[in-house]
C-alpha cells in the first residue's frame, strides 16, 4: 500500500461530500475504525461501531449521509455517502496490491482433452489443471492450478474456477460465476435405500446447473441431483461450508452463509437470505425475501416473507422470546423449590412468617 492520496481527490474517488477536514490533507492507507492510525481513511458500514468513531486514530472516515457530526471525533474528517461499506471498495481498490491480470494460454502441466471445445487465446488453464473430454470453455475463463472439471461439463464466458476445485460430469456453470478453491460441484447425491439390512446406493444421473454471476465459496459442496438438476439461479451467494443437497433449487440473488445446510428436494424463492448454521429440512417451501438468523432450525415451509430464527425457526420477535426463556430455568427452578418448601411447612403445620 504505497500509494498516497489528497483528501479531496479520495473525495471524488468514492462519489462522496467532503463535510469537515482540510482538503489538501494526504492519505496514505486504509484500516478498520478501531486498528486505523493517522493518515489512514476508515468507514462506519455497521451502527455497531459508531462509538468507534469518538475513539479511532484514522485522519478520514466515510460516514453515512446523516450521521450526526458530534458522534465523530473532533478533528476527524468525514467523507459522507449513501453507502460507505460499498464506496470504500474504491479505497480498497486504490491502496490494495494490482488486480492479478488475465493471461491467455495452457500451461505445459495441464492435461486437456483432444475434444475440449475452447479458444486457447482466449481463456486461462494452469498447472496439473485437468480438462475431460467433452468440456467447452467460453472466452475468458481462468481455470487455475489443479482444478478437475469433469467429462461434458460446460463453463460460459468469464468464468473463475479457483485451484482445486472440481466441476464434475456433465455440470452448466453461466457467465461469470466463480468457484473458489475446494469445493466440488456435482458429487453424488446422498441417496440410499436398505436392503435386506445393507444400505444400497441409489444412482444419481442428473446435474447441478449454476446461473450467471454466482459466487461460490471454499470447500462448498453442491450434490447432483438424483434426476434432473439441482439449480442455483442468478446472483446467489453463497459462503464458504455449506452443504447443498440434491435437487435443491435456489432462486435468483438468495445469500447462503457459511455451515449451513440444505437438505434434498428444499426449494428456495428469491432474494432468501441464511445465516451461518442454519439447518434446513428437506423437501421445503421457502418463499421470497425469507431471512433465517444464525442457527435456525427450518423444520416445515416458510412462505411469508419476514425474518426467522431458533429451533424450530418462528417469526423473529417471537423467537427471540422462545430463545430467550432457557435462562430463565434456574430462576424458575429456585422459586419452584422455596414454593414447595413453603407448602411442606404449611402442610405440617407450621406458619411461615
Amino acid at each position: 500500500m504505497s500509494n498516497s492520496i489528497t483528501l479531496q481527490k479520495l473525495t471524488e474517488l468514492v462519489g462522496g461530500t467532503l463535510s469537515s477536514g482540510s482538503p489538501e490533507s494526504i492519505i496514505s492507507g486504509l484500516n478498520s475504525i478501531l486498528e486505523a492510525s493517522p493518515g489512514e481513511v476508515t468507514f462506519l458500514g455497521n451502527a455497531r461501531y459508531l462509538p468507534g468513531l469518538k475513539t479511532t486514530r484514522a485522519s478520514a472516515a466515510l460516514v453515512p449521509e446523516d450521521l450526526d457530526a458530534e458522534d465523530a471525533r473532533e478533528g476527524l474528517a468525514l467523507i459522507r455517502l449513501k453507502n460507505p461499506t460499498l464506496a470504500f471498495s474504491h479505497v480498497i481498490r486504490f491502496f490494495g496490491p494490482p488486480a492479478v491480470e488475465f493471461v491467455p494460454g495452457v500451461h505445459p502441466t495441464a492435461t486437456v482433452a483432444n475434444d475440449v471445445v475452447y479458444d486457447p487465446q482466449k481463456v486461462s488453464i494452469g498447472p496439473n489443471a485437468v480438462i475431460e473430454t467433452g468440456v467447452h470453455l467460453g472466452d475468458g475463463c481462468t481455470i487455475h492450478a489443479g482444478v478437475y472439471l469433469g467429462r461434458g461439463v460446460k463453463l460460459g464466458a468469464g468464468c473463475v474456477i479457483h485451484a482445486n476445485a472440481v466441476i464434475k460430469e456433465y455440470c452448466i456453470l453461466g457467465q461469470r460465476v466463480i468457484l473458489h478453491s475446494g469445493s466440488v460441484i456435482g458429487s453424488d447425491g446422498f441417496g440410499y435405500e436398505q436392503v435386506q439390512g445393507r444400505h444400497q446406493k441409489i444412482d444419481q444421473v442428473g446435474i447441478v446447473q449454476i446461473d450467471d454471476d454466482v459466487e461460490i465459496g471454499s470447500c462448498t459442496t453442491i450434490d447432483r441431483a438424483r434426476f434432473g438438476r439441482t439449480w442455483i439461479g442468478e446472483g446467489c451467494k453463497i459462503d464458504n461450508l455449506v452443504q447443498i443437497g440434491h435437487n435443491c433449487t435456489l432462486g435468483k440473488h438468495c445469500i447462503i452463509v457459511s455451515q449451513t445446510g440444505i437438505s434434498g428436494s428444499t426449494r428456495l424463492g428469491n432474494y432468501v437470505t441464511m445465516g451461518g448454521q442454519v439447518g434446513v429440512a428437506g423437501h421445503l417451501e421457502i418463499g421470497d425475501k425469507v431471512m433465517f438468523f444464525a442457527k435456525s432450525g427450518v423444520t416445515k415451509s416458510i412462505l411469508e416473507a419476514g425474518a426467522y430464527t431458533g429451533y424450530p425457526a418462528r417469526p423473529l420477535m417471537e423467537g427471540r422470546k422462545m430463545l430467550s426463556l432457557p435462562a430463565k430455568i434456574p430462576d424458575l427452578l429456585d422459586r419452584v423449590r422455596a414454593l414447595e418448601k413453603k407448602l411442606a411447612a404449611l402442610e405440617g403445620g407450621t406458619v411461615q412468617s
